[in-house]
C-alpha cells in the first residue's frame, strides 16, 4: 500500500464511527405525570428510531402505585432492543428522550413525564457515578420484574417473582 493510500485510509477511520457489536438490553420505561400511556407508547417508537438501536420485543403495559415515589400511578413497560451504542452512550440518548417528554428532576424519586432505565446490557456489569448495570433494584420492583418475565422469562427467576407478588401491578 502506498503511502498515500495509508494516510486516506487513516483518515477515513479517523472520522467513520466506530462499529460495534451489537448487544442486547432490557430497559424500563415509566411515567406517571401526564398523559403516561401515550408518553410510554412514544418512547417504544423514539427509542426505535435512536441511531444504533433496534427495537425487539415490548411487554404490555402496566398500572403501579409509585414505589419509593409520590403521585398518580405509573405506567410502566419494559422494551428489548439491539444495539451498537455503548451503555454511556445509550444512557445519554436516553436521557434526551425523557428531556423531550418534558422531564424534570426537582428531587430524587419526583414523579415525571417519563423516566427511562436501562435494566440490562448484555452481560455486562458496570459501576460509575452515573450508571450503575444491572440495574441495582430491578430485583425489587414488580413494575420491573412482571413486564421483563413477559418479553424475557429465562432472566426473571420464580423465586424474585414470589417475593414481589405483595406489590400491586396490574397488567393493562
Amino acid at each position: 500500500m502506498t503511502q498515500a493510500a495509508l494516510r486516506a485510509v487513516r483518515a477515513r477511520l479517523a472520522t467513520d464511527p466506530v462499529v460495534r457489536a451489537a448487544i442486547t438490553a432490557y430497559l424500563a420505561l415509566g411515567a406517571n405525570l401526564g398523559e403516561a400511556q401515550a408518553t410510554v407508547r412514544w418512547a417504544m417508537a423514539a427509542i426505535a428510531a435512536l441511531p444504533g438501536c433496534a427495537l425487539g420485543a415490548c411487554s404490555s403495559l402496566y398500572r403501579t402505585a409509585p414505589v419509593d415515589s409520590s403521585g398518580p400511578d405509573y405506567i410502566n413497560a419494559v422494551v428489548e432492543i439491539s444495539t451498537t451504542l455503548c451503555a454511556p452512550d445509550l444512557l445519554a440518548q436516553l436521557h434526551g428522550l425523557e428531556q423531550q417528554a418534558g422531564r424534570v428532576r426537582p428531587y430524587r424519586n419526583a414523579p415525571r413525564t417519563l423516566d427511562l432505565d436501562i435494566l440490562l446490557y448484555g452481560s455486562a456489569k458496570i459501576h460509575s457515578p452515573k450508571l450503575t448495570i444491572p440495574h441495582p433494584r430491578m430485583m425489587e420492583r414488580a413494575f420491573v420484574l412482571m413486564p421483563l418475565a413477559e418479553i424475557a422469562p429465562s432472566l426473571v427467576p420464580a423465586a424474585q417473582l414470589l417475593l414481589v407478588a405483595e406489590q400491586a401491578c396490574q397488567r393493562l
